[in-house]
């Protein structure tokens, strides 16, 4: 293990950025429909939630789930918890899926015109410093996952 090094700080890091995403949905579902639409999920989502259909919260709730799951594995390639299963492949995926979508955002637009410039710039920026930090640590770790 290589202590506090580089590869377990920015797997520790990913962690924290997983939970703090996963706590920003789970915000969606407390405060409602405002939320929802600060985080750009999208004018007929927000509708949805305001019309009381429980499709949205569910949507937001596996999404916040997975977001924790992808904390735990960040923990886990970082030494911190006990080792997860398939940890290098979760990891793996975990960055990919963050890249994939940092560098999606012309498919993205089409599917969701009613998203400013500034969300899709802001939010592909997160998803790829989040995808780069996931990269870096399990690069680092490879060898002692």
């Amino acid at each position: 293990m290589d202590a506090l090094g580089p590869g377990t700080q920015a797997l520790i890091a990913a962690a924290i950025l997983n939970a703090l995403a996963a706590m920003a949905h789970l915000a969606c579902i407390a405060i409602g429909p405002p939320a929802y639409r600060f985080m750009g999920a999208g004018e007929k989502l927000a509708r949805s939630v305001q019309a009381g259909k429980l499709q949205p919260t569910f949507v937001t709730l596996a999404v916040a789930g997975m977001l924790m799951a992808g904390a735990a594995y960040a923990l886990s390639g970082a030494g911190v918890i006990v080792r997860l299963p398939l940890t290098r492949p979760a990891l793996l995926v975990i960055s990919a899926v963050y890249l994939a979508r940092a560098f999606a955002v012309p498919f993205l637009q089409r599917r969701f015109p009613g998203n400013s410039a500034i969300f899709w710039a802001v939010s592909s920026g997160i998803c790829l410093a989040i995808g780069l930090v996931h990269l870096y640590g399990l690069v680092y770790r490879w060898n002692e996952m």
